[in-house]
């Protein structure tokens, strides 16, 4: 390790001691089913939204907490695996898993890394970097994370208590909780599409864009990738660098959509209180967002266009597909692409039946749709198909009573977005998200143990002064 980077941690340290108010612990841990503490929370996601709320609730002496990966250490979130662009599309200034801590930003980070002068010269961060860093902050505050370890059940227990059956190398066990986070990121509510009309074709021969993918396997290949947002853009950009003959990038827009509303969207106001509106502000704001979809920047179009062999087509959205030979032919309106691989970057679909873990309780959970019936010239069936969540981030049921202990379990991922706009997947929106999720968190625990807190206050004793009264002269000793 650095000089520099030796010295930023005995910085980071030092901050943190410094605003360590209050100390007191405050919690005390429920003993489970097998006879040992529970936790207080289990984290499940040790990417960046898992970091940030791990450390947000250890501000808050919160410290009785677990965060649980199936992936191994530093693959953690899509930045080694499924994200195919050079860079972070934020700009580098944006702070978040930092909470507003200035020695554990990313540009502090980097000085020590790099030197000052790189952070400079630096346009965007690169997302090897950003993965680095990511890990650097998780050790550096300390967090408890475990890796390869995969949650596949969530169902009640005693006492309040919250059940995760996990899996990891050594097998299955049990873990005991008072509340779980799902920092899920994309995937947390379902899964990556691939349109009806693909369904049929073999699996060796579509993919979607968080697959692990053989770019090699397609140099001389025709590839077709369909979605024309941004990791739409950077599959086919990687196709084209690996050698691929042919990509054709299928936008079903008339004109490809250029505008990233997530730009407008970064300001305070709208980050912290969009959640306070009602339903139907909360659901015209993020209608207008979601059915724009996120654009793409300058760089990452220009990756693909300065390809002789890359075409966009434009009012293009698949009608049927057929399997011809070893060739596929795609049918569009603009007539028929033939590909030898087909990448879908549609985006994901909601579908909490499909989630094992979700699966005791999938039935029950509220969507938009059950909670709200927008104008008929706002309705969009894809969006009400995201869950309706409590102001603490906690899933709702679709009928009351029947799983009142889902109300301990929250999500922070990009499911969370119709009831809190951008945060479990979102860099911009940490500094506000992760705060809100927080409080929402230790407001559970506070009035879970209310009783035991007015007994403690009630038993309270302890004196803070002592009072020495001076003895007063009789009249004789006068």
């Amino acid at each position: 390790m650095s000089e520099a980077l030796t010295q930023l941690e005995a910085d980071v340290r030092a901050d943190l001691a410094r605003i360590a108010h209050p100390g007191a612990a405050w919690l005390e841990p429920k003993t489970g089913p097998d006879g040992n503490p529970a936790l207080d929370v289990l984290i499940i996601g040790a990417g960046q939204s898992g970091i940030a709320i791990g450390f947000g609730l250890m501000r808050s002496r919160v410290s009785n907490i677990l965060l649980i990966d199936k992936a191994e250490e530093g693959k953690e979130g899509p930045w080694l695996t499924y994200a195919r662009m050079p860079t972070l599309r934020s700009p580098k200034d944006y702070t978040g898993p930092d909470l507003d801590i200035p020695s554990l930003t990313y540009q502090s980070w980097h000085e020590a890394r790099f030197g000052k002068e790189s952070w400079q010269t630096l346009d965007l961060i690169p997302r090897a970097h950003w993965a680095e860093y990511l890990l650097w902050l998780r050790r550096t505050i300390g967090l408890p994370v475990c890796n390869g370890c995969e949650l596949l059940e969530i169902a009640p227990a005693a006492d309040g208590l919250l059940a995760a059956r996990v899996k990891h190398a050594e097998g299955t066990e049990t873990l005991y909780a008072r509340k779980i986070v799902l920092a899920t990121g994309q995937e947390g509510m379902g899964g990556w599409m691939i349109p009806e009309q693909l369904a049929h074709l073999p699996a060796s021969s579509v993919a979607t864009v968080a697959d692990a993918i053989d770019f090699e396997s397609l140099r001389g290949k025709r590839v077709a990738v369909i979605g024309a947002g941004a990791s739409a853009f950077d599959n086919a950009a990687t196709a084209l660098e690996a050698g691929a003959a042919e990509v054709h990038l299928l936008c079903r827009r008339a004109q490809i959509q250029v505008i990233q509303p997530y730009r407008w969207l970064t300001f305070r106001g709208f980050l912290r209180h969009l959640s306070d509106l009602d339903d139907a502000w909360r659901w015209r704001f993020m209608r207008k967002v979601l059915e724009m979809r996120e654009g793409f920047p300058q760089p990452t179009y220009d990756r693909c266009a300065r390809h002789a062999n890359f075409t966009l087509h434009e009012g293009a959205p698949i009608e049927a597909a057929h399997q011809t030979g070893k060739a596929i032919e795609l049918q569009t309106p603009r007539g028929v692409i033939i590909a030898d691989f087909v990448i879908c970057g549609a985006g994901i679909e909601m579908d909490f039946a499909g989630r094992g873990e979700l699966s005791r309780f999938a039935g029950n959970i509220a969507t938009w749709a059950d909670r709200y019936q927008p104008p008929d010239d706002e309705r969009n069936e894809r969006l009400g198909r995201f869950p309706y969540l409590a102001d603490d981030y906690a899933f709702t049921e679709r009928v009351r009573g029947k799983t009142p202990w889902i109300s301990d379990i929250h999500l922070f991922a990009i499911a969370s977005t119709m009831s809190f706009g951008p945060s479990g997947s979102s860099i911009n929106a940490m500094t506000t998200a992760v705060p809100k999720l927080v409080n929402g968190l230790t407001r559970g625990l506070f009035r879970a143990d209310v009783e035991r807190h007015w007994a403690s206050l009630s038993a309270y004793d302890v004196p803070q002064a002592v009072v020495a009264r001076p003895a007063r002269k009789t009249e004789e000793q006068r």
